[in-house]
Protein backbone atom coordinates (compact mmCIF):
# COMPACT_ATOMS: atom_id res chain seq x y z
CA UNK A 1 0.00 0.00 0.00
CA UNK A 2 1.31 3.90 -0.61
CA UNK A 3 -0.75 6.57 0.94
CA UNK A 4 -0.71 9.94 -1.43
CA UNK A 5 -0.70 13.28 0.06
CA UNK A 6 -3.24 15.00 -1.86
CA UNK A 7 -4.47 17.90 -0.21
CA UNK A 8 -5.35 20.75 -3.10
CA UNK A 9 -6.80 21.00 -6.68
CA UNK A 10 -4.26 22.75 -9.52
CA UNK A 11 -5.75 24.18 -12.83
CA UNK A 12 -4.88 21.89 -15.65
CA UNK A 13 -2.81 23.71 -17.90
CA UNK A 14 -2.74 23.32 -21.05
CA UNK A 15 -0.33 20.63 -22.56
CA UNK A 16 1.06 19.85 -25.84
CA UNK A 17 3.49 17.06 -26.27
CA UNK A 18 5.12 15.43 -28.75
CA UNK A 19 7.15 12.15 -29.49
CA UNK A 20 9.75 12.31 -32.55
CA UNK A 21 7.66 10.55 -35.69
CA UNK A 22 9.77 7.52 -36.72
CA UNK A 23 10.29 8.64 -40.42
CA UNK A 24 12.28 11.83 -38.81
CA UNK A 25 15.15 9.89 -37.59
CA UNK A 26 17.46 7.20 -38.36
CA UNK A 27 16.91 3.92 -37.84
CA UNK A 28 19.63 3.63 -35.14
CA UNK A 29 19.38 6.79 -33.34
CA UNK A 30 19.92 6.36 -29.66
CA UNK A 31 17.10 6.25 -26.76
CA UNK A 32 18.98 9.24 -25.50
CA UNK A 33 19.08 10.95 -28.95
CA UNK A 34 15.25 10.25 -29.43
CA UNK A 35 14.64 12.00 -25.87
CA UNK A 36 16.50 14.99 -27.02
CA UNK A 37 14.93 15.43 -30.18
CA UNK A 38 11.25 14.99 -28.42
CA UNK A 39 12.34 17.08 -26.13
CA UNK A 40 13.45 19.90 -28.80
CA UNK A 41 10.33 19.72 -30.42
CA UNK A 42 8.23 20.36 -26.92
CA UNK A 43 10.55 23.69 -26.55
CA UNK A 44 9.55 24.89 -30.42
CA UNK A 45 5.63 23.94 -30.18
CA UNK A 46 5.47 26.01 -26.42
CA UNK A 47 7.15 28.55 -28.07
CA UNK A 48 10.08 28.33 -25.60
CA UNK A 49 13.18 28.91 -25.99
CA UNK A 50 15.48 26.05 -24.53
CA UNK A 51 18.27 26.87 -22.51
CA UNK A 52 21.84 28.19 -24.49
CA UNK A 53 23.82 25.48 -22.71
CA UNK A 54 21.90 23.23 -25.20
CA UNK A 55 21.97 25.35 -28.44
CA UNK A 56 24.95 24.11 -30.04
CA UNK A 57 24.89 22.11 -33.48
CA UNK A 58 25.40 18.63 -32.49
CA UNK A 59 22.67 18.58 -29.88
CA UNK A 60 19.63 17.15 -30.03
CA UNK A 61 17.75 18.82 -28.23
CA UNK A 62 18.73 22.00 -30.30
CA UNK A 63 17.86 19.76 -34.20
CA UNK A 64 14.51 18.84 -32.61
CA UNK A 65 13.90 22.55 -31.60
CA UNK A 66 14.99 23.54 -35.03
CA UNK A 67 12.89 20.74 -37.11
CA UNK A 68 9.53 22.42 -35.38
CA UNK A 69 10.44 26.16 -34.47
CA UNK A 70 8.67 26.95 -37.78
CA UNK A 71 5.15 25.22 -36.68
CA UNK A 72 2.45 26.97 -35.32
CA UNK A 73 2.99 27.49 -31.05
CA UNK A 74 -0.20 25.23 -30.21
CA UNK A 75 -0.36 27.07 -26.90
CA UNK A 76 1.70 29.42 -25.23
CA UNK A 77 3.39 27.67 -22.53
CA UNK A 78 2.28 28.37 -18.83
CA UNK A 79 4.76 28.45 -15.53
CA UNK A 80 4.40 25.05 -15.04
CA UNK A 81 5.05 23.94 -18.60
CA UNK A 82 8.33 26.16 -18.50
CA UNK A 83 8.84 23.94 -15.05
CA UNK A 84 8.10 20.80 -16.72
CA UNK A 85 10.21 21.30 -19.80
CA UNK A 86 12.81 22.63 -17.64
CA UNK A 87 12.96 19.72 -15.29
CA UNK A 88 12.70 17.29 -18.15
CA UNK A 89 15.77 18.93 -19.71
CA UNK A 90 17.79 18.34 -16.31
CA UNK A 91 16.94 14.54 -16.19
CA UNK A 92 17.98 14.28 -19.96
CA UNK A 93 21.55 15.96 -19.27
CA UNK A 94 21.90 13.55 -16.67
CA UNK A 95 20.76 10.34 -17.84
CA UNK A 96 18.00 10.30 -15.29
CA UNK A 97 15.08 9.10 -16.28
CA UNK A 98 12.15 10.80 -16.37
CA UNK A 99 8.29 8.90 -16.17
CA UNK A 100 6.30 11.81 -18.50
CA UNK A 101 2.93 9.74 -18.14
CA UNK A 102 1.74 10.77 -14.57
CA UNK A 103 4.40 13.51 -14.19
CA UNK A 104 2.94 16.33 -16.38
CA UNK A 105 2.55 20.12 -15.65
CA UNK A 106 -0.64 19.58 -13.86
CA UNK A 107 1.32 17.34 -11.35
CA UNK A 108 4.24 19.91 -10.78
CA UNK A 109 1.32 22.62 -10.10
CA UNK A 110 0.21 20.31 -7.37
CA UNK A 111 3.77 20.20 -5.61
CA UNK A 112 4.33 24.36 -5.39
CA UNK A 113 4.96 25.57 -1.86
CA UNK A 114 5.13 28.86 -0.89
CA UNK A 115 7.66 27.72 2.13
CA UNK A 116 10.67 25.39 2.51
CA UNK A 117 9.25 22.41 4.11
CA UNK A 118 13.18 22.05 5.42
CA UNK A 119 14.25 25.41 5.86
CA UNK A 120 10.89 27.17 6.67
CA UNK A 121 12.30 29.42 4.41
CA UNK A 122 10.15 31.52 1.77
CA UNK A 123 10.69 30.32 -1.68
CA UNK A 124 10.73 33.06 -4.26
CA UNK A 125 12.37 32.24 -7.87
CA UNK A 126 16.09 32.11 -6.39
CA UNK A 127 15.47 29.41 -4.08
CA UNK A 128 13.11 27.34 -5.60
CA UNK A 129 13.82 23.95 -6.76
CA UNK A 130 12.45 20.35 -7.58
CA UNK A 131 14.05 17.30 -5.69
CA UNK A 132 13.73 13.89 -6.10
CA UNK A 133 13.18 12.53 -2.74
CA UNK A 134 15.15 9.05 -3.09
CA UNK A 135 18.02 9.73 -5.06
CA UNK A 136 18.13 5.49 -6.35
CA UNK A 137 14.52 6.56 -8.15
CA UNK A 138 13.69 8.39 -11.72
CA UNK A 139 11.82 11.67 -12.09
CA UNK A 140 8.57 10.46 -10.92
CA UNK A 141 5.17 10.77 -9.88
CA UNK A 142 5.35 10.44 -5.60
CA UNK A 143 9.40 10.47 -5.64
CA UNK A 144 9.31 14.60 -6.02
CA UNK A 145 9.10 17.32 -3.35
CA UNK A 146 9.78 21.04 -3.34
CA UNK A 147 12.34 22.57 -1.03
CA UNK A 148 15.51 25.33 -1.28
CA UNK A 149 18.22 24.96 -3.44
CA UNK A 150 20.09 25.14 -0.08
CA UNK A 151 18.53 22.21 1.54
CA UNK A 152 18.30 20.42 -1.41
CA UNK A 153 22.44 20.72 -2.22
CA UNK A 154 22.71 19.90 1.67
CA UNK A 155 20.81 16.84 0.87
CA UNK A 156 22.75 15.69 -2.06
CA UNK A 157 22.33 11.77 -2.80
CA UNK A 158 22.19 10.45 0.94
CA UNK A 159 19.53 8.56 1.84
CA UNK A 160 17.04 8.49 5.26
CA UNK A 161 19.67 6.69 6.95
CA UNK A 162 23.02 9.05 5.99
CA UNK A 163 20.21 11.94 6.74
CA UNK A 164 19.66 10.75 10.14
CA UNK A 165 23.44 10.20 11.18
CA UNK A 166 24.10 14.09 9.90
CA UNK A 167 20.86 15.16 12.48
CA UNK A 168 22.50 13.02 15.49
CA UNK A 169 25.88 14.47 14.75
CA UNK A 170 24.61 17.82 14.80
CA UNK A 171 23.04 17.27 18.00
CA UNK A 172 26.55 15.51 19.47
CA UNK A 173 28.09 18.63 18.70
CA UNK A 174 30.70 20.37 18.99
CA UNK A 175 29.86 21.24 15.01
CA UNK A 176 25.99 22.20 15.31
CA UNK A 177 25.53 23.43 11.85
CA UNK A 178 26.66 20.84 9.08
CA UNK A 179 26.31 21.78 5.25
CA UNK A 180 24.62 24.98 6.37
CA UNK A 181 21.54 23.03 8.29
CA UNK A 182 21.08 22.67 11.61
CA UNK A 183 20.12 19.14 13.81
CA UNK A 184 16.58 20.31 13.22
CA UNK A 185 16.60 20.76 9.48
CA UNK A 186 18.58 17.32 8.91
CA UNK A 187 15.79 16.11 10.97
CA UNK A 188 13.14 16.86 8.90
CA UNK A 189 15.43 15.35 5.64
CA UNK A 190 15.82 12.49 7.10
CA UNK A 191 11.87 11.95 8.08
CA UNK A 192 10.83 13.44 4.49
CA UNK A 193 13.44 10.47 2.98
CA UNK A 194 11.84 7.97 5.83
CA UNK A 195 8.32 8.13 3.90
CA UNK A 196 9.32 7.04 0.27
CA UNK A 197 11.66 4.39 2.10
CA UNK A 198 10.80 0.85 2.72
CA UNK A 199 11.14 0.21 6.87
CA UNK A 200 9.47 -2.30 9.49
CA UNK A 201 6.75 -1.27 10.97
CA UNK A 202 8.66 -1.23 14.28
CA UNK A 203 11.11 1.25 12.98
CA UNK A 204 8.75 3.63 10.99
CA UNK A 205 6.52 3.93 13.95
CA UNK A 206 9.43 5.33 15.89
CA UNK A 207 9.89 8.29 14.36
CA UNK A 208 8.57 11.83 14.93
CA UNK A 209 6.43 13.47 12.36
CA UNK A 210 9.06 16.33 12.36
CA UNK A 211 7.97 17.48 9.08
CA UNK A 212 4.69 16.62 7.39
CA UNK A 213 4.67 14.74 4.18
CA UNK A 214 4.68 17.72 0.79
CA UNK A 215 1.42 16.75 -1.27
CA UNK A 216 1.45 13.91 -3.83
CA UNK A 217 4.45 12.32 -2.07
CA UNK A 218 3.99 8.40 -1.66
CA UNK A 219 4.18 7.13 1.49
CA UNK A 220 5.57 3.49 1.52
CA UNK A 221 5.08 2.74 5.27
CA UNK A 222 1.24 2.67 6.36
CA UNK A 223 1.98 3.55 9.93
CA UNK A 224 3.57 6.91 8.86
CA UNK A 225 0.53 7.24 6.78
CA UNK A 226 -1.89 7.04 9.96
CA UNK A 227 0.70 8.98 11.57
CA UNK A 228 0.15 11.95 8.77
CA UNK A 229 -3.25 11.45 8.64
CA UNK A 230 -4.05 11.74 12.34
CA UNK A 231 -2.09 15.00 13.09
CA UNK A 232 -3.06 16.65 9.75
CA UNK A 233 -6.76 16.42 11.72
CA UNK A 234 -5.97 19.46 13.80
CA UNK A 235 -4.96 21.81 11.00
CA UNK A 236 -8.59 22.18 10.62
CA UNK A 237 -12.11 23.10 12.21
CA UNK A 238 -14.03 20.07 13.22
CA UNK A 239 -10.86 17.56 14.24
CA UNK A 240 -12.55 16.33 17.52
CA UNK A 241 -15.34 15.05 15.98
CA UNK A 242 -13.11 13.73 12.59
CA UNK A 243 -10.89 11.88 15.14
CA UNK A 244 -13.52 10.24 17.91
CA UNK A 245 -15.14 9.01 13.99
CA UNK A 246 -11.46 7.90 13.85
CA UNK A 247 -11.36 6.13 17.25
CA UNK A 248 -13.98 4.49 16.71
CA UNK A 249 -12.52 2.08 14.24
CA UNK A 250 -9.99 0.97 16.30
CA UNK A 251 -10.86 -2.79 17.41
CA UNK A 252 -9.54 -2.53 21.08
CA UNK A 253 -10.81 -0.72 23.84
CA UNK A 254 -6.66 -0.81 24.98
CA UNK A 255 -5.46 0.66 21.64
CA UNK A 256 -8.86 3.02 22.33
CA UNK A 257 -7.20 4.41 25.44
CA UNK A 258 -3.59 4.91 23.99
CA UNK A 259 -5.10 6.92 21.45
CA UNK A 260 -6.60 9.17 23.43
CA UNK A 261 -4.05 9.64 25.78
CA UNK A 262 -1.29 10.36 22.63
CA UNK A 263 -3.94 12.78 21.43
CA UNK A 264 -4.08 14.58 24.60
CA UNK A 265 -0.38 15.17 24.27
CA UNK A 266 -0.21 16.24 21.07
CA UNK A 267 -3.33 18.71 20.95
CA UNK A 268 -2.31 21.18 23.62
CA UNK A 269 0.91 22.15 21.65
CA UNK A 270 -1.25 22.97 19.05
CA UNK A 271 -4.02 24.52 20.31
CA UNK A 272 -1.90 26.65 22.08
CA UNK A 273 -0.92 28.41 18.75
CA UNK A 274 -4.79 28.78 18.53
CA UNK A 275 -4.13 32.12 17.31
CA UNK A 276 -2.30 31.18 14.22
CA UNK A 277 -3.90 31.67 10.63
CA UNK A 278 -2.12 31.10 8.26
CA UNK A 279 -1.77 27.44 7.06
CA UNK A 280 2.39 27.16 7.16
CA UNK A 281 2.33 28.42 10.53
CA UNK A 282 -0.29 25.91 11.27
CA UNK A 283 1.77 23.27 9.89
CA UNK A 284 4.84 23.92 11.38
CA UNK A 285 3.00 24.13 15.02
CA UNK A 286 1.78 20.41 14.03
CA UNK A 287 5.35 19.53 13.09
CA UNK A 288 7.12 21.55 15.97
CA UNK A 289 4.63 19.50 18.63
CA UNK A 290 6.27 15.94 17.72
CA UNK A 291 9.91 16.68 19.09
CA UNK A 292 8.35 16.87 22.78
CA UNK A 293 9.25 13.39 23.83
CA UNK A 294 6.07 12.79 25.53
CA UNK A 295 4.12 12.98 22.07
CA UNK A 296 6.17 10.23 20.60
CA UNK A 297 6.42 8.10 23.54
CA UNK A 298 2.19 7.96 23.39
CA UNK A 299 2.57 7.56 19.64
CA UNK A 300 4.77 5.02 19.46
CA UNK A 301 3.03 2.92 22.56
CA UNK A 302 -0.13 3.06 20.75
CA UNK A 303 1.56 2.34 16.89
CA UNK A 304 3.46 -0.57 18.30
CA UNK A 305 0.28 -2.54 19.13
CA UNK A 306 -1.01 -2.10 15.84
CA UNK A 307 0.59 -4.00 12.73
CA UNK A 308 1.24 -2.74 9.40
CA UNK A 309 -1.86 -4.27 7.98
CA UNK A 310 -3.70 -2.91 10.58
CA UNK A 311 -2.31 0.47 10.17
CA UNK A 312 -3.07 -0.09 6.25
CA UNK A 313 -6.45 -1.08 7.05
CA UNK A 314 -7.06 1.81 9.15
CA UNK A 315 -5.67 4.81 6.93
CA UNK A 316 -8.09 3.35 3.80
CA UNK A 317 -11.21 2.78 5.92
CA UNK A 318 -10.84 6.73 7.44
CA UNK A 319 -9.98 7.85 3.52
CA UNK A 320 -13.34 5.73 2.68
CA UNK A 321 -15.12 7.56 5.12
CA UNK A 322 -14.02 11.13 3.97
CA UNK A 323 -11.74 11.80 7.02
CA UNK A 324 -8.63 12.67 5.14
CA UNK A 325 -7.34 13.68 1.79
CA UNK A 326 -4.63 10.59 1.72
CA UNK A 327 -5.30 8.76 -1.38
CA UNK A 328 -4.36 5.08 -1.26
CA UNK A 329 -2.76 3.36 -4.41
CA UNK A 330 -1.75 -0.41 -4.28
CA UNK A 331 2.14 -1.20 -3.55
CA UNK A 332 2.14 -3.39 -6.83
CA UNK A 333 1.67 -0.09 -8.95
CA UNK A 334 3.12 2.42 -6.69
CA UNK A 335 6.75 2.85 -8.37
CA UNK A 336 5.81 2.08 -12.11
CA UNK A 337 8.70 4.52 -13.84
CA UNK A 338 10.76 4.99 -10.48
CA UNK A 339 12.89 3.26 -12.36
CA UNK A 340 14.28 1.54 -9.16
CA UNK A 341 16.27 -1.32 -11.29
CA UNK A 342 18.55 1.63 -12.96
CA UNK A 343 18.79 2.98 -9.91
CA UNK A 344 16.61 6.33 -11.91
CA UNK A 345 19.08 6.31 -14.57
CA UNK A 346 17.72 6.14 -18.12
CA UNK A 347 17.68 2.85 -19.16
Amino acid sequence: MQAVINTQIAARPALVQFDLDMDDAPAAISAHERTGLALGRDYALHGVTPPIAHLYPQSPLQRGWLSARGRPVRQPASPQVERWLSLRTHAWARGRSFEDIQLTPHHLAQLDTQHCPITRELLDDEAYSIDRVRDDAGYAAGNLAVMSRRANQAKGQRGHQALTEMATSCAAGPISRIGGLAEAEWERLSVLASFVTPLSHEQAAQIPLRVLPPNRLRLFNPIQALQALVTRQLATPGWSARLSRLEALLPTDILRTDFNRFLLALAPRVLAAAELQEPHQIRWALEDAWALPLVQKRWTRFALQLTAAQAENLVERAAAKKLSPVHIQRHDDATDGWALASRGYAA
